[in-house]
């Protein structure tokens, strides 16, 4: 019967063994003290941070799709709640027809 359901694949976990994680927020916590004196120039962020929204940004479709995103919210709301209003017009007087 494996038409019905899909088993997903394990999720790949890699577990470090010889990271002392003590010491790496150590490292944090000094390397944040020191940033705020001014001893470091100040983080530039990490890669993540850096790439979240650059193809989106350099996309104009993209772009479109995301400055529209609350319309077609909007727009589905209005749709669902016609549904209901019909729905509930039907239960109330047995026709479709108004």
């Amino acid at each position: 019967m494996g038409f019905f359901k899909m088993r997903a694949p394990r999720k790949f976990e890699h577990k470090y063994i010889y990271v002392d994680e003590r010491r790496e927020k150590l490292e944090k916590i000094e390397n944040k003290a020191k940033r705020d004196l001014g001893l470091l120039p100040p983080e530039e962020g990490t890669y993540r941070e850096r790439i979240q929204g650059a193809f989106v940004e350099s996309t104009t479709h993209l772009k479109r799709r995301k400055q529209n995103s609350g319309y077609l919210k909007t727009q589905t709301l209005l749709v669902w709640l016609l549904v209901a209003i019909f729905i509930l017009h039907y239960l109330l007087t047995g026709s479709w027809s108004f």
